[in-house]
Formats: structure tokens, sequence, C-alpha cells
């Protein structure tokens, strides 16, 4: 491909490239030092996590600043107690449960304990569950194994009357930090076949794995240390490892790939690497930019764990791209003819005319009529079911059996009822202030909570601020994921009595906002998306109508991953392959994280096909055949990609976490039908029937001549004159 190069982007790569091919030891020993700063500070300090979410501008938020007012411990968790026969409050189990108790008071951070106490309500009424409340004077996200284990520790002496003993709330979630890496374990195996088979030699297959590694750990490191001083939840981890390992590695083999075929091509090692960077480079940060402009839509949602997902998301990005344009070509100079050592002799012949791809597209365009309607209704099968999606929440009933925090809530939950594991902290505003909870008010707040339809159990009144804050811990009748419980808080918020103002707090009350607040702004971020998005690609072919067809595709591939989710996790088919026992909500923000980032990956690939659509357009003038060209130029590297995306998306489905399934099950959904349906049939198939409209600009008068634009130099991967030695 003869990509353009005097574009301020591609003369800047090319220079850095030269850069790096001449000091390519420099360049190495400083992301080394990086990363052992880096990695280093995460084992110093450690990478802190908080779960807890916060809505600004919701009622919830507003009965969570109302509620600290009065103070009260920085966090707090518990220990569950269990016997199978008899009862805890019996003489032996009720001096050791008190043994445990002052242990538990002498461990470091712990504040206070409340014993398990059938008067405070800590003990069930069969007298077999109980729970001790630990508060702590570090907040949630400082809670982390260590204190957990030695909360448990504490608790000896009741085990040693025979009490089980589980963490719960913050102590449990601590206690499951960590886990096993086998999501990450297994994309990597399989992406390293892929590799092999597309370089055919183990040193070219190992070097893109090791370059997103490499950054993907910096970027991890980064993430981790930025939890001291901002809430990371710890999705945040998970997705950011899913991303970087998947453009990562991407990235990696698109510059390698183009590389390879300008030193199969006879140009010497140096001259190709810095070409390489000028064309590919320039497609790689064009990718990367396209994926960071989608996830800063974001922005307008409002929702900070969103804005956090998106920054941490967009971090892992941007570093995988910095690794590809300095990184990658410092390895592959200091590597030179070594990147062919170790060959496998896997490799096919290079893509032609007859290949695969070059008979896909001849059909597409043949009948373009017959495979645009098929793939429509493929598309429209594995869409339908979204048309059902509803936005929830999960809890931990839905965690791994076994899990600390699936134990304590199965244990809670049996022994006090479902809805222990998700009270609504009802917070009060009265004006003027109550002299004590005997305020005739404040007992006519107590009865109408009480009398709400689905109020299993109302907690005493505590006044807080000199009176004017007033706190009741309401008890559901249903758990937290239970939409009914979601519908008692806005029942709650409607209570009314006179002086007193009414907010409904707590987890659960805080996810039914955001449920709500997703669900509002989720418009406006698709319109933001998707505008941005279609400007990018109008300035990348000054076509206005590739650039809203191109939009319209990624909106495809996305409603069919929604579609599966919907499917799979709602509906519940198949759901047990995932390693969960049954169907579960989706989780309220997964839908608006997922869009944000499909649309920008969908977008990589639909920009490398309508880069080579475009040159071979330019060249011959025939749309059918520029159709048939790009397509086939295009397919087996894109393929490649696509197929190690898949592979390291849907590796994530073997995760311990819900969210995370959803999220691995939904990118991997959405890649595959991207790079099959929507960029092997459907795409083809609209552009032939589009004919030369697809090119159309306004005061655009003739065909450009055969020269290629600003979209072929971003692309840099497909040569129709020297096909990618793969």
């Amino acid at each position: 491909m003869h990509a353009r190069t005097d574009g301020w982007t591609h003369r800047t790569l090319k220079r850095l490239g030269g850069w790096c091919v001449r000091r390519p030891w420099r360049v190495l020993a400083a992301w080394l030092l990086l990363a052992v700063a880096l990695v280093g500070g995460v084992a110093a300090f450690g990478r802190p996590v908080d779960n807890d979410v916060a809505l600004p501008g919701s009622d919830a938020q507003l009965a969570r600043d109302l509620s600290e007012r009065g103070g009260g411990p920085a966090s707090s968790g518990q220990v569950v107690v269990h016997v199978d026969t008899g009862r805890l409050d019996e003489p032996d189990r009720r001096a050791a449960l008190e043994r445990s108790a002052a242990a538990l008071a002498a461990v470091e951070h712990v504040t206070r304990v409340d014993g398990v106490d059938a008067r405070a309500g800590t003990l069930s009424p069969d007298g077999r569950t109980g729970y001790l409340t630990v508060r702590l004077d570090v907040p949630a996200r400082e809670v982390d194994k260590a204190l957990s284990g030695a909360v448990l520790d504490a608790a000896q002496p009741a085990r040693d009357a025979g009490v089980e003993t589980v963490p719960g709330g913050v102590l449990a979630t601590a206690a499951e930090r960590g886990g096993s890496h086998t999501a990450e374990a297994v994309g990597l195996l399989v992406a390293a076949v892929v590799l092999l088979f597309a370089f055919g030699g183990l040193v070219a297959a190992a070097v893109p794995l090791v370059t997103a590694l490499f950054t993907l750990g910096c970027a991890l490191a980064t993430v981790g240390l930025a939890g001291h001083l901002v809430s990371v939840p710890s999705v945040a981890g998970n997705l950011a490892t899913m991303i970087g390992l998947g453009v990562g590695i991407d990235y990696a083999l698109f510059l390698i790939t183009r590389y390879r075929a300008l030193r199969a091509a006879g140009t010497p090692a140096d001259k190709a690497l810095v070409a390489a960077m000028g064309t590919a480079g320039a497609a790689v940060v064009f990718a990367g930019g396209t994926v960071v402009i989608a996830l800063g839509g974001l922005a307008v949602a409002g929702v900070p764990i969103l804005g956090t997902l998106g920054w941490t998301a967009g971090l892992v990005v941007v570093v995988a791209v910095l690794g590809a344009v300095t990184l990658l070509p410092a390895l592959l100079a200091v590597l030179g003819p070594r990147l062919d050592a170790l060959p496998l002799r896997l490799r096919r012949r290079a893509a032609d005319g007859g290949s695969g791809w070059a008979r896909q597209a001849e059909r597409v365009t043949r009948r373009p009529w017959r495979w645009a309607l098929l793939a429509a209704a493929l598309l429209a099968v594995l869409a339908a079911p979204a048309a059902t999606l509803t936005l929830g929440q999960l809890d931990a009933g839905d965690d791994p059996p076994g899990s600390a925090t699936r134990t304590s809530f199965d244990l809670l939950a049996e022994g006090f009822g479902p809805g222990v594991n998700g009270p609504l902290n009802v917070v009060a505003a009265v004006d003027p202030p109550a002299a004590s909870a005997a305020d005739p008010r404040l007992v006519e707040l107590t009865r109408e909570l009480a009398a709400t339809p689905g109020v299993a159990s109302v907690a005493p009144v505590r006044l807080a601020d000199g009176g004017r804050v007033a706190t009741a811990s309401v008890q559901p009748d249903t758990g937290p994921s239970d939409p009914a419980t979601a519908a008692l808080v806005a029942d709650l918020r409607d209570v009314r009595v006179d002086g007193v103002q009414v907010h409904v707090g707590g987890a659960t009350a805080t996810r039914a906002d955001l449920a709500d607040r997703v669900r509002d702004r989720m418009p406006w971020v698709i319109a933001v998306v998707v505008g941005l998005s279609t400007v990018l690609l109008y300035v990348a072919f000054r076509a206005p109508v590739v650039a809203v067809k191109a939009a319209v595709m990624n909106l495809v591939s996305i409603g069919a991953a929604y579609g599966v989710l919907t499917a799979v996790f709602s509906w519940g088919w198949g759901v047990e392959l995932t390693g969960l026992s049954g169907p579960v909500p989706v989780e309220s923000y997964v839908p608006m994280m997922l869009f944000a980032l499909l649309f920008g990956l969908s977008m990589d690939y639909e920009v490398f096909l309508l880069s080579a659509v475009q040159e071979a357009w330019r060249a011959t003038g025939d749309n059918r055949v520029a159709v048939r060209d790009g397509l086939a130029g295009t397919g087996r590297v894109i393929t490649s990609a696509a197929l190690i995306m898949v592979t390291v998306f849907a590796g994530f489905v073997l995760h311990t976490d819900p969210v995370i399934k959803m999220f691995g099950l939904g990118m991997a959904v959405a890649v595959a039908v991207d790079a099959t349906v929507v960029r092997g049939l459907l795409v083809p198939a609209t552009m032939a029937l589009l004919g030369r409209a697809n090119w159309w600009h306004p005061g655009r008068r003739r065909r450009p001549a055969p020269e290629p634009d600003k979209a072929q130099a971003l692309a840099g991967l497909s040569s129709n004159s020297q096909p990618p030695v793969v």
C-alpha cells in the first residue's frame, strides 16, 4: 500500500519510529524503569478498591449526606455466626461469642464490636444465626484481605465452641479479593495459538503477547495506585485487563503484520519499521483514539462509577497505544532478523484473489440484496431479546457458592429473611429539631414506615446533629435484587409527615437510583458517542454516506450483544454454561458501558475495511470491484485480530463475578458478529447496493484521482499488490 506520508500524524510517527529504531535500548530501559516504579509502588502501598456507589443529585445521596452529619464509623462489616443445632444464646456459646467480641475489639483498626443480641435484632428468631457488627476506623476501600483475615482469626473462640464464623459485608468482599486468573490464562493461551498460525513462528507470536502484558502491567499498576486518591471499584481492574489484553495484542499484530509485509517486499529492516510506523502506527493511534473518544461519551451520563470505568479503560488503551508505537518498534529493532526465528511452518499461502475472503466478497457483491436480507434477518434474531432488556442490580446471592460473600448472604437470608441483606436507610430531616425519639412526629414516621406494604420491620429511630436528623433502618420483605425492593424505595419516599422530610438511602436504594439515571441518560450517551464517532469517520473518509452507514453498522452489532445478554442472563438460556446457577438481573450500568466500549472497538475494524475499499475505489472507480478487493485484502489480518479479541473476552466468562461474565460475553459476541456477519455480509452488501453514492461528498463533482487519501494512510494494513505475509 502506498500510503501518503505528508500528514502531520504520519510524519510525527515516522520520526518517533526512527528515534526508537536508532536508540532501542534507551526505550526498553525507560519502559523497564517505569514498570519497576509502578509495580514497586503497588507492592509497597497496595491497590485499594471501593465498591461503594455514589450518585450525586440522587435522593439516596441526599440521605447519605444527611446521615453523615452525625459522624459514625468510617466503615463496618460483620462476622456472621451460625450453628446447625441448638441456639447461639446457650450459656457456653454465649460465653464463646463474648470472648470472640473481646478479641475482635483488640484487632488493629477495629473501634467497636456489637455482639449478638436478640434485643438488638442481631440474633435470628430460631437462635441459630446471628452476627457481630465490627466497626472500623478505615474506609471500605482500605479494608484489605489482611484485615479481614485478622478479624476472622480473632473469632477463633467461637469456632472452638462449634460455631461457624463467616465474614460479611466489606470484610467478605475483602476476603474474596484476588483469586485465580483462569480467565486471563485461557485468553492468552488461545491468543498465542492464533498468533502462531498468523505469524508461523514462536518469536513473532511471542512479541505481541510480551508487549501487551508489559503495557497492561504498567496500566493496571497506575489504576491501582490511583485507588488511593479516588474510588476505584473492583470491576475496573478486571475490565481494564480484558480490554488491555485485547487491544494490546491486536495493535501489535497490526504493526508487525505491516512491518513483515514491507520486509517481504525487499525493504530494509530499519526503513520497514519507520514506514510501518507511518502507516500501521497511525492506524493504531486512530484506533485507540476512537475507543477513547467513545469512552469519553460516558461523561454525559452523570454516573461516577461509569466515569471511573471509562477513564480506567481509556488509560489502558492509551498505554497500549504508547507501547505499540514505542516499546514494540524498539523490541523489533533489537530482534532484527531474529523475529522470524523458531519457525513452525504453519504459514499458509498469502491471501490473493482466490482466497476465501475474495470468494466471499464476490458472492456478496454479485447478489447484494440476498446477502443483505440474510444478514439483517440473522442480526434481528440475535437482537430481538433486547426488546425485553430490563436494568436491575445484582447482590451477593449471585456470587459463586462457597465464597464468603455468598455464604454470609445465604446464612443471613435464611436466619433473618431476604431483606436483611439489603436494608434501606431512611433518613429524615427534622424541622424544628426533635428532642428525643419519642417526638410525636418520629413516632408517626415509624408507624407510617411499618405500615408500608413490603416492609418486614423498622428499627428504632436514632437522632443525630442535635435532633435535626433522624435515621431508621427498614428491612424489606424481599432481597436487594428483587424489583419489589426497588418499588418499595419509591413507596417509602412518598411517606409524608409534617415537619419531616424523608429520604431513602443505603446500597440498595442507591443502585435503584443508578438504574433510573442510566435509563434516563442512555439516549444522551448514545447521541454523543454516535455523533462524535460519525464526525471522526467523516473526517477520515470525507464521505458522509460511509460515515453514517458505519455508525449504523456499529449499532447493529451492539444490538446483537444486548440480545444475547438478555437471553442468557435474564432469560437463563444456557446460563449454567457461564458458571451461574440460574438467571440473574443485568446490572444497570453494564449496557451503557458496553455501548461506549463496543462502539469504539467495532469502529476500528470498520475503518480498516473501509480504508482498503476506498483505496480500491480511488484506483479503479468501480464500486463493486473496490468492495471485493477491500474485503479480500483485509480479511485475514482483521479476522485474526477479531479472533484474538473474541477469545480474550470470552475467557472472562469464566470469571467468578457475574458482572465480568456479562462484559466478557457481551464484548465477545459483539466483536464476533461485527467481524463475520456485519463485516463479511452486511457492509459489503450495502456498499454494493449504494454504489457510487458511498463516496458522495457535497461539492465533489467527479471521482478523485487514484491517490490514497488520509483514511488509507490511517489503515496501512492491507495492500492488493503486497498482501500481508501471515
